[in-house]
């Protein structure tokens, strides 16, 4: 009897079956040799297997420690790769939420499992670990970022919203410095909206800035303790700080995360790409849709891609629509925004 990668399970039944009165054509059953990791796949109230069952168009249903699988030949396997790579990360000791279904699907989709390179997961999909969690693309283009992320020394990101842009920047950041690849991050955004009147806002310099600057921090706490953080950010191990701190500084042995880089103009972009020093990363990210420079002022992001295309020891990586994994609605808000312009 065939054995899965890794004996995470046994296919106890596959082939296919003539159509009967409009039933599915294929049939599939998975074995599972742990209930309790099943329960975990299957999520609450079966939740993983009605999305698996949404998005390739199959009827799974669990029958003890067996899912049977139906639908067409290639929703089926699709979904028994799916399953069984997710069943792999569940045995290493990873947890898997319904990101992660649909982040398996779209590598099953696009052939991912067998065209990648691993990671520590099973599923074909780039990640990176941190202190306190593993971090796994859910896009084949997220792979592409985090090879990409580990590869170059200049890395420029691009696309909409919820692509993952920015916190898998800060999450292999934060992995390079607990495995002591690099002495500090910095990361930096431009605080376009606050202009001339941040001395009209309460507090010193750092309350006045910090709102700007908070996405930044969220991501540093999802992927690392919130005591590290705070020590980190006390002892300057850790440096957030607005697009004009970084002029006429040489930032050596440190990785550098510029967000929100489509309100750079073409000068402070020049600036930034230049305060790059020895053993040093940077990682610059931005949504050329959501430009806030005054008018007439020209965003320096789209012009550095372009002079820099060529360049040796840069990646760019030009996130879509399709990439959005924050919420299927606001993929397709993207997806109505970029058709009406």
């Amino acid at each position: 009897m065939p054995q899965t990668r890794g004996s995470a399970s046994q296919i106890v039944k596959s082939g296919a079956k003539a159509p009967v009165q409009g039933k599915p054509a294929f049939r599939t059953e998975i074995r599972f040799d742990n209930n309790r990791l099943l329960a975990d796949l299957l999520g609450e109230f079966d939740a993983h297997l009605s999305m698996l069952e949404d998005k390739l168009g199959v009827e799974a249903v669990a029958h003890g420690n067996v899912i049977v699988v139906k639908g067409t030949e290639t929703g089926c396997v699709l979904a028994k790769d799916v399953l069984q790579d997710l069943y792999e990360r569940l045995k290493a000791g990873h947890t898997v939420v319904l990101g992660d279904i649909d982040g398996a699907i779209r590598h099953a989709h696009a052939g991912a499992r067998d065209d990648r390179k691993k990671g520590e997961g099973s599923d074909g999909a780039g990640q990176l670990r941190t202190r306190k969690k593993l971090v796994t693309a859910r896009t084949p283009l997220q792979s592409r970022y985090i090879e990409a992320l580990q590869a170059e020394q200049l890395i420029f990101a691009t696309g909409p919203a919820g692509t993952g842009k920015t916190y898998l920047a800060v999450a292999h950041a934060a992995g390079r410095l607990e495995r002591g690849e690099t002495e500090r991050l910095i990361l930096s955004r431009p605080a376009v909206e606050a202009g001339e009147r941040l001395g009209f806002l309460p507090g010193d310099l750092r309350e006045k800035v910090d709102p700007y600057l908070r996405p930044l921090y969220d991501a540093l706490y999802d992927v690392l303790p919130a005591e590290k953080v705070e020590r980190d950010l006390e002892s300057g191990v850790i440096e957030i700080a607005p697009l004009a701190f970084m002029r006429g500084r040489t930032l050596s042995h440190a990785t550098i995360i510029l967000d929100e880089a489509q309100n750079c103009t073409s000068m402070q972009m020049k600036m930034f790409l230049t305060r790059l020093g020895e053993g040093s990363k940077m990682v610059v990210t931005g949504d050329p849709s959501q430009i806030d420079l005054p008018p007439g002022q020209t965003s320096g992001l789209g012009e550095a891609i372009g002079i820099l295309k060529d360049v040796k020891g840069i990646a760019h990586i030009p996130f879509t629509s399709a990439d959005v994994v924050r919420h299927e609605l606001v993929a397709r808000i993207v997806e109505a925004y970029e058709k009406a312009r």
